[in-house]
């Protein structure tokens, strides 16, 4: 860990190499002496420790300094570090000014120069200062911090891709935090606008896209290699199960993921009937896990481009990213899962990521503790997601047209639900509009039955509604069924007669589409089972018939 700094300034050489020549003797064990010589370089030198988030002790300042002052030094210095001791450093005639610094700057010591034997005169007002610091100081985080206010969309956006791939960071409420106003202090005036993002290298992002996040922490945004044996769009369970056990067989093998590993079910709170933990284990943890397990064979994750568009060269694919770059493969599969149904009601777009969400995250959860939240659907995603979020909120409401829960809702959920005190249903019930100032502050339901509305107040609206597939950038060239999702297996023979659609004299392979050579696995699959267990199995499956389509070729 990084030692707490003492600065020191004084614009004479000779007294500043003295000062710090004496507090590197009696501190230097436990502190970082930074000597500087002017006010500015000075004021220079807090900015980057701000910005670095390095600890600063103890300001020791020279009154008389030509263009800026001690005393004027010290007034900037504390809005950057509030919590650091200040000493001045003044001569006889300058007493007066050092006693009115008491209280224009808060100045816990002024010394006279010189201050020699710096035994009796220097070191016990320091050792008091000192000691008064270190009981109150903490050690800051060391890493990402993201600066932002709790409602914007955007900053949410960077709080759950951060959140979801793993990469720790703090973020800092500017309207609640202490620590905001001192780092945006340092900043300079084009690097605040919200949100803000600082390194723990000190490198300021403001308003970076999730891209450029992804790159200054390594993570891998394009690919190493034009051409890939089989190449995979989607990083949720088919995928990551896929991508195992195609590296593990000796096929180079990527993953390109728009978003963050582990796709819809990477959002998940908790999956309690997944084979293997007894327990439950979260989305995030188990996409964790087949990450690594994927990454150890030797398959790539290549994150924050989505697949735009797909052409056929026989034996060839070629997948053009969002960048514009374009990757081939001799074997693809589509796992690009499904995404939520947007919720249709006045005000829900204008206010999405500012207290209406699709999908329950730790990032929003934590926020909305002690608050009574609603939550809109009734299948196994929304049950999941009021059992979180009951974990921190005040209450919890289900709303949904029907008159009870789903019944293809999990038994042991529907169990669970009714058992906790602060989850309440209300059936027949819609929403039929949201509305706040910058931020959700009510919502308005309607009774399906007797047409009644009632507004009540909400700080956070979380939708569940079913999903789509991710398949609009397959138009026209692979076959889809009047919901979007991909035919494959024999359906597709069935979906192509007398258009010539199908052209090899075999049948298609169980998990085959439309284009020979192409598969698709999961949730993006026409008559899938939604569940985390068969994505898996199907993504497992289809690298078999990959072997065979590859063996054929």
């Amino acid at each position: 860990m990084d030692k707490p700094v003492i600065l020191a300034v004084d614009d004479d050489p000779i007294v500043s190499g003295a000062v710090a020549r004496d507090l590197q003797v009696a501190y230097g064990e436990h502190y970082q002496i930074v000597r500087t010589e002017s006010g500015k370089a000075a004021l220079d030198a807090a900015q980057e420790l701000r910005r670095l988030n390095r600890p600063v002790a103890l300001f020791i300042a020279d009154q008389r300094m030509p263009h800026m002052s001690g005393i004027e030094f010290l007034e900037q210095a504390i809005d950057l570090f509030p919590e650091a001791k200040r000493v001045l450093l003044t001569a006889y005639a300058d007493t007066d000014a050092a006693i009115r610094a008491i209280n224009t700057v808060h100045l816990d010591q002024y010394l006279l120069k010189p201050w020699h034997p710096p035994e009796q005169n220097f070191y016990p007002a320091l050792d008091d200062l000192l000691a008064d610091w270190q009981a109150s100081y903490r050690p800051a985080f060391q890493g990402i911090r993201l600066l932002d206010h709790r409602w914007s969309p955007q900053g949410h956006q960077l709080r759950d891709f951060m959140a979801r791939n793993h990469i720790p960071y703090r973020w800092l409420d500017v309207e609640r935090h202490d620590e905001a106003d001192p780092l945006l202090n340092a900043l300079s005036p084009m690097q605040r606008q919200l949100p803000v993002v600082v390194f723990e290298d000190g490198t300021v992002l403001s308003r970076p896209t999730t891209g450029q996040i992804a790159e200054q922490v390594g993570l891998r945004t394009r690919s190493t290699t034009p051409f890939y044996d089989l190449l995979i769009v989607g990083g949720g369970p088919a995928g990551l199960a896929a991508a195992v056990y195609g590296a593990s067989e000796g096929l180079h093998v990527a993953i390109v993921e728009c978003d963050a590993p582990g796709g819809q079910a990477g959002t998940s709170s908790h999956i309690d009937n997944y084979l293997g933990f007894p327990a439950g284990v979260t989305g995030a943890e188990l996409s964790r896990r087949a990450l690594m397990q994927a990454k150890r064979f030797g398959a790539e994750m290549i994150l924050t481009q989505q697949a735009v568009g797909l052409r056929i060269d026989e034996p060839y694919k070629f997948v053009r990213l969002s960048d514009g770059a374009e990757v081939s493969c001799l074997a693809l599969m589509v796992a690009s899962g499904v995404s939520y149904r947007k919720l249709e009601a006045r005000g829900i777009e204008e206010l999405t990521g500012a207290g209406v969400y699709y999908g329950a995250s730790v990032v929003e959860a934590v926020a909305c503790a002690n608050q009574d939240l609603y939550v809109v659907g009734a299948a196994n995603s929304a049950g999941q997601g009021a059992m979180f979020l009951s974990k921190y909120a005040r209450s919890v409401t289900i709303l949904c047209r029907g008159s009870s829960l789903n019944p293809d809702m999990s038994h042991y959920l529907v169990k669970e639900i009714n058992e906790t005190e602060n989850i309440h249903l209300r059936p027949n019930t819609m929403v039929e509009s949201v509305s706040g100032q910058g931020h959700l502050a009510q919502i308005t339901l309607r009774d399906v039955l007797t047409g009644q509305t009632e507004s009540v107040p909400a700080t956070g609206l979380f939708v569940f509604i079913g999903a789509a597939p991710c398949t609009e950038w397959l138009r026209g060239v692979l076959e889809r069924d009047e919901h979007g999702f991909l035919l494959t297996g024999r359906v597709v023979l069935k979906a192509s007669r007398g258009q010539g659609g199908w052209l090899p004299r075999r049948d298609p392979f169980l998990l085959e589409t439309s284009v020979p050579g192409v598969f698709a696995a999961g949730d993006v699959r026409a008559d899938s089972v939604k569940r985390v267990a068969a994505a898996v199995g199907e993504g497992t499956i289809a690298v078999h018939f990959v072997h065979q389509y590859l063996a054929n070729l």
